[in-house]
């Protein structure tokens, strides 16, 4: 008898970061970490799912700028450069490693991971993109979109400017996966009133919220957060449930502190001698992490006294916590049926880099948990377009302005480290829904174009995010204010009727999100969709 359903909901994002202007680039390298770590080994198990006809469903947004830096061509080759390094460098491993049987399994793990990372980039010419479009296709995997370039919506002076985000990210999505989304993950969870008529306007269904967006709704909700509600638009909110979120989340009991996994710190690119990792380091010399590390999490004990990583007893380990994950959903579902009256849903989102990147052992643990759902049978996995097919009446209310942000609110975004940027993007947007009505064509279009793409980079929210974590708060000044000063240089150069043919080039070589932009998207009325 089924108890109740399960959403997983992985948010795969990352900053639109590309530099042809540099032969290496030490933030491109988050890019193909996550590639490394997190997307392939996720694609791998659902491949995994799917040779032992295990069911399952996910879902999972990719951002837009995520998916235009996977299909990059640039970025592709750049990726193929990154993984011969690290087969170069576990080659050398494996030979230094032959009297070391502990190790040398490790170094086997790591070996045949590149060698399935290889396999997968040669299969898809366009990118793992085209895996994910597979699953989806299949249904799988159901992939949503979110806004544009990550804009955080609530921050935004004018509508137009907001709805331009959704705009760029509808046909974005369009473009590149051959239909358009059905839900969006809201950057940072963050919603305001008025977005709801913002995603209706472009055919979204549903969006994701934080608990508190549900409960402190009004009228408050009659199922809590395990159902999902209606807004006055009739676009549905899922929100997100805390129990299931804090078992993995949670840095004192998460499943990923087991001292089992793998040490996320502990790394040859720091351990090994200088004269040996230099080869494998950027042509600057930096020491920095590669990706291969030989130690488990141990205890709470300083770095170097960590044990040595054993993959059986962390694969063990994975198996044991997503029985355990089960075990708690059902009883949780069983608890929550007796108090409510109807079957539950719970919304589980979270990270997707979590899973490989920062949890080596996050796919494995996802393998598990669909494997045990499917060996129960009481709950089931499902996609929020299934549940909202099967359940097309639900509560209508109005949620609450919310986040997923520390405290819930804007203040990670908004604060005394990153207030600074807000009268500059705000100048920007008036002055590009201004000329948005302008009728241009040719050189002055891709002016526009490149202007627009320039403002919605530097209203990506993770740079204030990284101004306020403090964490290469350098980079995250630095791109603002350069897609700003770019922005300006384009519109002065536009209203002179003086434009540097070289300047625009340079910008729409570097700053080449959105191939497909057209500028009208800043209009009150958008333009035609094969305009």
């Amino acid at each position: 008898m089924k108890k109740g359903y399960f959403t997983l909901l992985l948010h795969a994002h990352m900053p639109f970061v590309h530099h042809p202007e540099f032969e290496d680039f030490l933030e491109e390298d988050w890019f193909y970490e996550a590639i490394t770590e997190t997307y392939i080994p996720l694609y791998l198990m659902m491949k995994r799912l799917e040779k032992e006809e295990i069911p399952f469903r996910i879902t999972m947004s990719i951002t837009p700028p995520l998916a235009n830096m996977m299909t990059d061509a640039m970025l592709r080759q750049r990726y193929s450069r990154h993984l011969a390094n690290l087969e170069k460098l576990i080659k050398k491993e494996a030979v230094r490693m032959k009297k070391n049987p502990a190790l040398g399994k490790v170094v086997e793990m790591y070996r045949e991971h590149f060698i399935s990372c290889r396999h997968v980039i040669n299969e898809f010419s366009g990118g793992i993109i085209e895996g994910f479009k597979y699953f989806q296709n299949k249904g799988n995997l159901e992939i949503v979109t979110c806004t544009g370039t990550h804009g955080f919506l609530p921050l935004m002076e004018n509508v137009q400017d907001a709805r331009a985000q959704v705009r760029m990210a509808v046909a974005d999505y369009a473009e590149k996966f051959g239909r358009k989304p059905r839900g969006i993950w809201l950057a940072e969870c963050a919603y305001t009133e008025g977005v709801a008529d913002i995603l209706k306007e472009n055919g979204i269904r549903y969006f994701f919220v934080d608990t508190h967006g549900i409960l402190y709704g009004c009228p408050r909700p009659k199922y809590a957060v395990y159902a999902p509600v209606f807004c006055p638009s009739g676009v549905a909110v899922f929100a997100r449930d805390v129990e299931s979120s804090m078992q993995v989340w949670s840095s004192e009991i998460g499943y990923p502190g087991d001292y089992r996994y793998r040490e996320f710190y502990r790394d040859v690119g720091y351990d090994l001698s200088y004269k040996y990792i230099k080869p494998h380091l950027h042509k600057d010399g930096v020491r920095r992490n590669t990706g291969v590390k030989y130690y488990k999490i141990t205890g709470k004990v300083p770095l170097n006294q960590k044990q040595f990583y054993n993959p059986d007893e962390a694969r063990e380990a994975a198996e044991s916590h997503a029985k355990h994950f089960v075990f708690c959903r059902k009883l949780q579902c069983e608890y929550l049926e007796s108090v409510l009256g109807v079957t539950p849903i719970i919304v589980a989102p979270y990270d997707a880099e979590l899973y490989g990147h920062w949890w080596f052992e996050g796919p494995d643990f996802l393998y598990y948990l669909f494997k045990e759902f499917a060996l129960w049978g009481e709950i089931e996995p499902i996609t929020p377009s299934e549940y909202l097919a099967g359940h097309p009446v639900l509560q209508k209310l109005k949620p609450s302005p919310s986040t997923w942000g520390d405290k819930g609110y804007n203040e990670v975004w908004l604060n005394g480290t990153n207030d600074w940027i807000y009268r500059h993007l705000h100048h920007a947007a008036r002055n590009m829904i201004r000329l948005s009505r302008r009728e241009a064509s040719g050189i002055e279009e891709r002016v526009l174009n490149q202007m627009a793409r320039e403002l919605m980079l530097a209203e990506s929210s993770d740079w204030a995010f990284i101004m306020t974590t403090g964490t290469m708060v350098p980079y995250a000044c630095k791109r603002t204010k350069q897609h700003l000063k770019n922005f300006l240089d384009l519109m002065n150069m536009l209203e002179r009727k003086n434009i540097d043919i070289n300047f625009l080039k340079t910008c729409e070589e570097r700053n080449n999100i959105f191939p497909g932009m057209d500028y009208r998207i800043y209009r009150s009325v958008a333009p035609p969709a094969d305009a």
